[in-house]
């Protein structure tokens, strides 16, 4: 195609193209040729179009001789504006089949055969044929705008049915607070999403891969929750707590591979970038706002408080370990140091989406393993403690040890996480029909899963190991490793452990906080049709982070009732993923697939509402200190 520098409509006056409007027509990540340069036009869909025969636009015509369902084209495209002031952008192309007689005005190409023939290459002005000005309309192009970010790469999400143009969204991305930015890719075609998709943090940057999938998954999947592991051996023993934490790994494992096929539908085009228009999709608008909405919110905005108290906590002993028993200074109070950790928070919570914080989620996933491996190595060195039993310990009534079991099941089921981001973390990534992003994100969760595996079995099996039933129920190993091997660690190992701890927490809460940011902003753009302004988005991340700052301040007895809720969110690990597969899939009745989904799905329920009601249980058997405003 010839660009000239100016395009001239019907009245005879000559008027420029803006450059935002060619970009939202031809779409974002177009690179646009030199002037009076030659390029290759490809109609992808638009040829479905072209009817055999002959085809006209305006003084173009094309004669096909080749009686052929899909052929070949090479086409040399001319654009024009229309005289109207409308959005759109008129193409008229020429496009030359295997066998083609073709005229453009008084402008005539022999016939060509395009499959023994070369591909066309730019020839020198002298050789290549030119058609007459006259006959050519001219358009300038100016080049396309620094940074535009979309979600579809097929459609432009700027442009509405009535003709309109939305305001483009200007650098929305920054690439100097990138911490790990990829060079820009080779523009995919994407399925059908929402246009509001261009504006919200979790789908505004698309350009993930199965590295950036590994880091968050591996931040997300590993938690200080799994330094309890050991306590449910204590009332399992070792044959019952290998063969539960295997099966819950296998479970957890396979229930994330569903999740992963079901993120793209090719059936309707439809890419479910988020887990709740996954659950839409599958239990209807209303019931899965029942089902699917409060375990979704707890556990995002449940775990950021749980990760200001953790993180707060830890923060306090890294001080007093660094300071010594000779420290004069006076240290701070839980609320100050919660304080603390939650600025932290807030501020690198700045990082504007999913695909900005990959740099964050891989330190994360670095101290997670640090912190989880050094524990166990150290609390394996120092040997077993004296009297250790490994004998399950069992309470005096059926009905309560019924119910210790059904806690240290609950305590394997906890130990996994991170189902409810998997769709928000693969919605980060590129995708087209022939390369779906279901492919690297898999890769990146087998690799990050197999870390996980590393991290978990050792940290189960060797804290059992060394302090058997003398391991706390409240904390775990780290408690244990404080509580029986302050004095014979050296204080750089116990202060690095809880530095590891303290930034895996900060880490986590940016990922795990994310949806909810999400879900805050896209109230905003629904309402307004516009993104979120930068200072906007500040102020909603600062309100949730100190907003889960004074939950923690104020219930600080919310951890008594973890297990009552968290039965309540199981099915989103183990249950919800087997009924989407089978609504979504519909595989054939009493095949194993079928059998297998139906099978877990139902076992998933079972254990959730079992979960739940020996977390009740314990609740009332044991009751719950209230104390609003008074952390321990």
């Amino acid at each position: 195609m010839k660009l000239l520098k100016e395009m001239q409509d019907h009245s005879g006056t000559r008027k420029p193209i803006n450059s935002e409007r060619w970009h939202a027509c031809a779409g974002p990540l177009v690179t646009l040729p030199q002037v009076g340069s030659l390029v290759y036009y490809f109609p992808q869909g638009h040829s479905e179009q072209v009817k055999r025969g002959e085809w006209k636009m305006g003084n173009l015509s094309l004669h096909e001789e080749n009686n052929i369902s899909e052929p070949t084209y090479h086409t040399k495209a001319l654009a024009k504006h229309p005289k109207d002031d409308r959005s759109h952008i008129l193409i008229k192309r020429m496009l030359l089949p295997r066998t083609f007689k073709i005229q453009v005005g008084n402008y005539k190409m022999g016939d060509i055969d395009g499959e023994n023939s070369a591909p066309l290459t730019p020839r020198p002005a002298s050789v290549a044929p030119t058609p007459p000005i006259a006959q050519t309309p001219s358009i300038i192009v100016s080049a396309p705008p620094s940074q535009f970010h979309s979600p579809s790469l097929s459609r432009s999400p700027l442009l509405t049915p009535g003709g309109t143009v939305r305001k483009t969204p200007r650098f929305r991305t920054p690439r100097f607070i990138t911490p790990l930015g990829s060079p820009m890719r080779k523009a995919l075609k994407l399925t059908k999403l929402d246009p509001q998709d261009a504006w919200l943090p979790i789908t505004e940057s698309r350009n993930g891969n199965s590295y950036y999938a590994a880091y968050h998954t591996l931040c997300s999947g590993i938690g200080i929750q799994a330094l309890i592991l050991p306590v449910a051996f204590t009332i399992l023993g070792w044959t019952w707590g290998v063969i539960c934490l295997t099966l819950a790994f296998i479970w957890q494992l396979y229930t994330l591979y569903l999740l992963v096929q079901l993120h793209e539908s090719h059936e309707n085009g439809i890419r479910y970038s988020r887990y709740m228009q996954l659950a839409s999709a599958t239990f209807g608008e209303k019931l899965s706002k029942f089902l699917a909405a409060f375990p979704i919110m707890y556990l995002s905005g449940g775990t950021c408080v749980a990760l200001i108290v953790i993180g707060g906590s830890t923060s306090r002993m890294f001080y007093q370990t660094l300071c010594g028993t000779t420290c004069t200074s006076k240290p701070l109070t839980n609320v100050e140091w919660y304080l603390v950790f939650t600025f932290a928070a807030v501020l690198l919570s700045q990082l504007p989406n999913l695909n900005s914080i990959a740099g964050v989620s891989l330190i994360g996933a670095i101290t997670a393993v640090g912190y989880c491996t050094m524990i166990w190595v150290v609390s394996v060195a120092e040997g077993r403690l004296p009297n250790v039993s490994y004998n399950p310990v069992r309470s005096g009534s059926e009905i309560a040890k019924i119910f210790d079991v059904l806690n240290a099941l609950g305590i394997i089921a906890f130990a996994f996480r991170g189902h409810n981001l998997i769709l928000e973390i693969q919605a980060t990534m590129p995708s087209d029909e022939k390369h779906p992003s279901s492919v690297p994100m898999w890769r990146g969760v087998k690799g990050s899963y197999s870390i996980v595996a590393l991290c978990l079995f050792p940290l189960a099996i060797g804290g059992y190991w060394a302090y058997g039933h003398l391991i706390p129920a409240n904390g775990g190993m780290l408690t244990a490793l404080y509580a029986f091997h302050s004095k014979d660690v050296a204080r750089s190992i116990l202060g690095l452990i809880s530095f590891f701890v303290i930034i895996n927490a900060v880490s986590s809460f940016q990922i795990y906080g994310m949806p909810m940011y999400d879900d805050m902003e896209s109230t905003y753009t629904r309402r307004f049709k516009k993104p979120c302004p930068w200072w906007l988005r500040a102020i909603i991340r600062a309100m949730f982070g100190f907003g889960c700052f004074f939950i923690a301040v104020a219930i600080p007895f919310l951890s008594s009732v973890a297990g009552l809720v968290g039965g309540i969110s199981l099915p989103v690990t183990l249950a919800y993923p087997c009924f989407m597969w089978l609504k979504m899939k519909k595989p054939k009745m009493y095949s194993p697939m079928w059998c297998l989904n139906w099978a877990l799905g139902l076992l998933g329920m079972g254990l959730s509402g079992i979960l739940t009601a020996a977390g009740l249980y314990v609740v009332i058997d044991t009751g719950v200190q209230i104390s609003f405003f008074k952390p321990n």
